[in-house]
Order: structure tokens, then C-alpha cells, then sequence
């Protein structure tokens, strides 16, 4: 994915394409990691993608460009992204419905700053998975 290629401003427009381009990315993403998890230093464990990671990021990273980037070095962020604190579930948000936990982390990417990964702790199986990424504004 070359950057040009990635709108930054704040038009409908614009963050449907960002969408797109995350998405994509995603699937890509998946098809070339069989697994669909890298392991998280921070943790000692495995971080999963599965749908709802696509979904909420898709919607919440696409709102900005440096968000949409942050999405983009994925194997980075899972891989060394750090717990700052744990954080129950919203009780309303039926997204989080499968998660008992969420775990926040950062991670701090060259070029766009301090990154915001939420991992949800599923309640079957204690399965690590990822929820969101997003860029922390400044």
C-alpha cells in the first residue's frame, strides 16, 4: 500500500476509502498469516485477529489518517505493544458482549506517535483478542 495513495483529510469520502484500505489490508493480512495471531512479548501469549478485530478497527481507525497508518505496521504494534492498565468491559456495547476483560496497551511507531491497542480477554476460552488500534492524539 503506498502512502499517496491514502486520503488525509476528514471528508465521507476519505474515510470511506481509509476504510476500505484497512480492511483490505486485513484480509491480506489474514491470508498471508495462516494462524491469524502473532505472539505479544508484553503478555507472553498470543494476540488473535479475528472478525471483531476488522470490524471495530475498520470504524474507529479509519476516522484519521495516522490512525489508518497505524493500522498498516499491525505485526509491529501486536507484537510489541505494552499493558498500561486492564479495563472492564462497556456493558452496553454488544461488541464487547464476548470479552470478560479488555486490555489496553501502547506502543510508540516512529513517524506517528503513541498507538492505542485494545486486546479482549474472550470469556470461553480466555482467548487474547484484538479490538482496536488507533493512534493517541498528542
Amino acid at each position: 500500500m503506498e502512502l499517496k495513495n491514502i486520503p488525509t483529510g476528514n471528508s465521507k469520502e476519505d474515510i470511506k476509502t481509509r476504510e476500505k484500505i484497512i480492511s483490505d489490508f486485513y484480509y491480506e493480512w489474514k491470508r498471508s498469516n495462516p494462524t491469524q495471531r502473532l505472539f505479544n512479548i508484553d503478555l507472553k501469549d498470543y494476540i488473535n485477529i479475528r472478525h471483531i478485530s476488522i470490524i471495530e478497527t475498520v470504524e474507529h481507525a479509519a476516522r484519521t489518517y495516522l490512525s489508518t497508518l497505524a493500522v498498516l505496521q499491525l505485526d509491529s504494534i501486536l507484537t510489541l505493544a505494552k499493558k498500561v492498565r486492564i479495563v472492564n468491559v462497556k456493558p452496553k456495547d454488544k461488541n464487547q458482549n464476548q470479552f470478560e476483560k479488555m486490555i489496553k496497551m501502547e506502543y510508540n511507531l516512529v513517524g506517528i506517535g503513541k498507538v492505542s491497542l485494545i486486546v479482549g480477554v474472550k470469556r470461553s476460552n480466555k482467548e487474547k483478542v484484538q479490538y482496536c488500534i488507533t493512534a493517541i492524539k498528542t
